[in-house]
């Protein structure tokens, strides 16, 4: 649950792009995957992927599938796959994930409800086992 995992922030493509210096009021709704480097005063709605680079700023509330911090988050987030705070992010807000990383460095304020994945989990197998004859 906190912690590394390998294959963390790797999002695929990027479909949709608020630059660096770019301004928005309103709530963004994307189908791909949103990098955020400029200000976001809003949120963003159903998105696949967002990720909030290291001068990106939202204020507002995310729902993704994954979510990627770099910068700061004013607002909730909700991500029905993962959330992962990289090092010097900033948010301020409830998050709701299945999984969350987060690194040293990163500086989260508020609750946090980690839940059940959508997908069905794969329940382990025991296997009874007999002991050896230690004769």
């Amino acid at each position: 649950m906190f912690g590394k995992k390998e294959e963390v922030g790797k999002v695929g493509k990027v479909d949709t792009l608020v630059g660096q210096g770019a301004e928005i009021k309103g709530t963004i709704s994307s189908k791909g995957t949103l990098r955020i480097d400029g200000n976001i005063d809003g949120g963003v709605a159903n998105a696949e992927a967002v990720i909030v680079g290291e001068d990106g700023k939202v204020k507002g509330d995310i729902n993704a599938q994954t979510v990627v911090v770099g910068g700061e988050i004013t607002g909730n987030i909700t991500a029905s796959a993962s959330i992962e705070m990289l090092p010097h992010s900033q948010v301020k807000g409830d998050i709701s994930a299945p999984q969350l990383y987060i690194a040293e460095g990163a500086i989260f304020e508020g609750n946090c409800l980690m839940s059940k994945t959508q997908e069905k989990v794969i329940e382990p197998e025991f296997k009874s086992f007999k002991p050896k004859d230690t004769k």
